[in-house]
């Protein structure tokens, strides 16, 4: 972070700002020591985004360098020379973004944006950069989980009223059918039904879940176990993210594999005032039959994701082959005809 502001405070270094056919202005520190760039290799870049004194963008603090294949026939003009260890400053109009219809709301006229690239490291190969870029993955999946965490937290604390109303019901519900239940700090009622094993998930994990959703009056809503909603396969949950409602990751910190129970889950964490018309309403707790059939790594998770990937585009692939040959055919038969 440091290298990076003291690289932002040398705009104001006497080096004059060159012009770029697009209009753009911008100057390179050239890091004479720095090994220069040929064509083939890829940049690993931090960037630092800044209009006046806000910060549009900052790839050091949320842990995602950028990964470029330096390609002097597609980069910009200020791309094209570069060594490792060089810095750029790119300085943009407002006016040019706001003819181009790329400017925000907040902008105003005369007024520039700064990018600030700093060249941190060339690489030969693709597989090198793809080896550097795991290493950052993990601390940016770490920094996003965390601040969907205090943004729950503090979405919690202006629903309250809300959420004691939810308790209410769910104890209420609890009691009515002789329900033991464990409770979450944000307030998801867990009962295990079939102890599983090993460790409780945490957010390196990756759950393979099925599941049964309804609610509190036993109306079913989804499930991936009952074929009539057409998803019968495990549904797999990366506890890093909040890609389901919360009350899915807050709840399944309880589980382990093999385990099976019941989520109740407040409507604050579920899917709150909006609700999910038609079958979930405004400020509906909702009830989820879940069993983890198994707990993979997030290695094992991305293995899996691209396999789907590929056997996605092995079946686009044949559809497209399959009207190929169905045109060609018509095309034959048309031919055909007409002699």
């Amino acid at each position: 972070m440091a290298a990076i502001l003291i690289f932002a405070a040398g705009c104001k270094n006497n080096t004059p700002f060159k012009k770029a056919p697009d209009g753009s202005e911008y100057k390179i520190i050239v890091n004479e020591k720095g090994k220069k760039a040929v064509a083939g290799n890829f940049l690993q870049l931090n960037i630092l985004a800044k209009y006046k004194d806000s910060t549009l963008f900052n790839s050091i603090e949320s842990s995602t360098p950028r990964f470029i294949p330096f390609d002097t026939a597609q980069l910009p003009v200020f791309f094209r020379d570069l060594h490792e260890g060089d810095s750029l400053i790119l300085k943009v109009s407002t006016d040019t973004l706001m003819k181009r219809g790329q400017s925000a709301p907040f902008m105003k006229k005369n007024e520039y944006i700064y990018q600030y690239f700093k060249i941190v490291k060339l690489f030969a190969t693709r597989e090198q950069v793809e080896t550097e870029a795991k290493k950052y993955e993990a601390a940016a999946k770490s920094k996003m989980y965390k601040k969907a965490v205090d943004q729950i937290t503090k979405e919690l604390q202006t629903n309250a009223s809300q959420q004691k109303n939810d308790d209410q019901i769910i104890t209420d519900y609890l009691a009515k059918n002789n329900i033991k239940a464990d409770k979450t700090p944000w307030g998801t009622y867990v009962s295990i039904t079939t102890p599983g094993t090993g460790a409780t998930l945490s957010e390196k994990d990756v759950a393979v879940v099925n599941y049964t959703g309804k609610t509190l009056k036993d109306s079913v809503f989804d499930s991936n176990t009952d074929p009539k909603f057409g998803h019968p396969q495990p549904y797999d949950v990366d506890m890093s993210e909040f890609s389901v409602i919360p009350g899915w990751i807050d709840g399944l910190k309880l589980m382990n594999k093999g385990s099976k129970g019941i989520l109740i889950i407040p409507s604050t964490i579920a899917y709150g005032k909006n609700g999910s018309p038609p079958k979930i309403g405004p400020n509906e707790v909702l009830l989820f039959n879940i069993e983890i059939a198994d707990v993979i790594t997030q290695d094992q998770y991305i293995a899996k994701q691209m396999e789907k990937q590929q056997q996605m585009q092995q079946l686009q692939n044949m559809q497209r082959q399959m009207q190929q040959q169905m045109q060609q055919q018509q095309q034959q038969q048309q031919q055909g005809q007409k002699k």
